[in-house]
């Protein structure tokens, strides 16, 4: 079934033309922002901007704010230099986007938790609210918002630490978060996981980069094709909490197992789900594998034939579709951050997942170690 997908995919791409903008050499350098636009104290602590680079054509842009990736430039099929994360130009304009999660670090859970509460062994919790009843990304103080301890490795690696402390957001016990960003020379961004805690306390780690495979201000996404490897997604209910069941995608606008447009479906479907979440903003339960880490998903740009696959060892992925892009962001291309120029491919554990017993736990208890992995890989057709 694996083999079908990868043949039927890679006969679509042989079919849709992959034509890119014209750019000149040296362009990698002028697509990623300056160092300088990031230094600042923020809550006492220092920010940066860490360079990464590969001997393959990769470079990447990361901030120690909130653990960001803010630029990630790939060659695209004719060798040139495309930035396929969008970002801003300052640590001032992630501070005053209003859309807060760019690129950003999620934590300490990820995705909603329905009214900001759940119990563990018989005591309630509550945390902080910040997206309408209920909580979203950790809270409005979450991880994509304090500073990281940075240490820069090599040329190709970043390691970024911090430390939740009891009660932060709410949140019960200790923890100490690892994350490491690793750019391969096969052209791959990795993205390690690592935390423990001194108390039972619910962990989802993800990371929230916004791509567009086309390149940053390059226009829709909804002309690229995907393909995820999932035969149930989560559906939800109208503040987008999952309703706890699981549903099969098949002869819905929700079955990306053989690659289809991203948009194809959304201005023809009456889906009630779609309505929801004013196009994707959904869990998919991934096909589970044997393997350790394995193929979630893969995307095509249609204009310059990057394509990237995301492989995990986690059971979800939400796909969100760019819905509530507004214009109200100035990327650091000099364009606006128009309605539906993006797309997130977020590797997680489900939504809620903390109020639903029937999905996989959220809980890590004292003396267990957190690992996840996420590995968004390059390539051209």
């Amino acid at each position: 079934m694996r083999f079908l997908k990868e043949f039927l995919f890679l006969s679509l791409l042989m079919i849709v033309g992959c034509q890119g903008d014209e750019k000149k050499d040296g362009d990698e350098t002028r697509l990623l922002p300056q160092k300088n636009q990031f230094e600042k104290v923020i809550g006492g602590k220092k920010t940066s901007l860490f360079y990464l680079s590969n001997d393959s054509g990769m470079k990447a842009a990361i901030t120690n704010y909130g653990g960001r990736v803010v630029g990630l430039i790939v060659p695209d099929k004719e060798g040139k230099p495309v930035d396929v994360v969008l970002g801003f130009a300052s640590i001032d304009e992630y501070q005053a986007s209003a859309e807060p999660y760019y690129g950003a670090l999620i934590g300490r859970v990820g995705n909603r938790i329905t009214n900001g509460r759940f119990s563990i062994g018989g005591v309630d919790y509550t945390v902080t609210r910040n997206n309408g009843p209920n909580t979203l990304h950790g809270g409005a103080m979450g991880f994509h918002s304090v500073v990281w301890d940075a240490e820069q490795e090599s040329d190709s690696s970043l390691i970024l630490k911090y430390f939740s402390p009891h009660g932060e957001e709410g949140f019960p016990g200790n923890l100490e978060v690892k994350v490491v960003y690793t750019l391969s020379s096969g052209n791959w961004l990795e993205m390690k996981y690592w935390a423990k805690t001194d108390a039972l306390t619910p962990v989802n780690l993800t990371n929230h980069a916004f791509f567009n495979l086309n390149g940053e201000g390059s226009g829709t996404i909804n002309n690229h094709i995907m393909m995820i490897d999932a035969g149930f997604y989560t559906p939800v209910d109208s503040m987008l909490i999952p309703t706890g069941e699981l549903r099969f995608v098949e002869n819905t606008p929700f079955d990306f197992r053989i690659p289809v447009k991203i948009g194809s479906r959304l201005g023809t479907s009456a889906c009630v789900q779609l309505k929801y979440g004013h196009g994707y903003d959904h869990n998919f339960a991934l096909n589970p594998s044997e393997e350790k880490v394995s193929l979630a998903a893969r995307v095509r740009g249609d204009k310059t034939g990057i394509v990237m696959s995301v492989y995990t060892n986690e059971p979800g992925l939400q796909f969100y579709g760019g819905n509530f892009m507004k214009s109200e962001n100035r990327l650091k291309s000099g364009v606006d951050d128009h309605f539906r120029t993006a797309f997130c491919l977020e590797t997680q554990h489900f939504p809620d997942a903390v109020n639903q017993p029937g999905f996989p736990s959220v809980l890590l208890d004292k003396g267990e170690v957190f690992n996840s992995v996420s590995i968004y890989e390059f390539d051209v057709k």
